[in-house]
């Protein structure tokens, strides 16, 4: 059986716990080991993985940044992506990243599923990007 750890980084919750919900559904329908935990932002996503990647065949990441005023938002998001993406790579290991980065807080409602939206949930997405690499050893052709 397949082990993945989930970590959400619930600085956003009422956004990030639709995330965590849709990629825990996703993962019970392809009879996948769970587990959990909570990150204060994303930017503590990658520590939390590293501390774990021999534990787990995969990883999800799930929170969500929404752009203010200063660069902050820049700077947390392209530094927290390639540490996550450096560690997938390293540990070959996937890591499918939820991680919602958003204009507003009704663009990051739309791709949480919070409001209705031709956008998939990206905690389903990130379900199933991991998994799809879990599965996909080579085949006889």
């Amino acid at each position: 059986m397949k082990k993945i750890l989930i970590v959400n980084a619930n600085y956003y919750d009422d956004i990030t716990k639709r995330l965590v919900k849709s990629a825990s559904a996703f993962c019970k329908k392809k009879n996948v080991k769970l587990n959990l935990i909570a990150v204060p932002g994303i930017f503590e996503i990658p520590v939390s993985i590293k501390r774990n990647i021999n534990k787990y065949d995969g990883f999800i990441a799930l929170g969500c940044v929404i752009k203010g005023k200063t660069p902050h938002f820049d700077l947390i998001c392209k530094s927290s992506f390639d540490a996550i993406s450096t560690l997938s790579i390293t540990y070959g290991k996937p890591i499918g990243n939820g991680i919602i980065t958003a204009i507003s807080k009704k663009q990051a409602f739309e791709r949480s599923g919070k409001i209705k939206s031709i956008k998939p949930n990206k905690g389903y997405e990130a379900a199933k990007a991991v998994l799809s690499i879990l599965d996909n050893g080579p085949k006889k052709i």
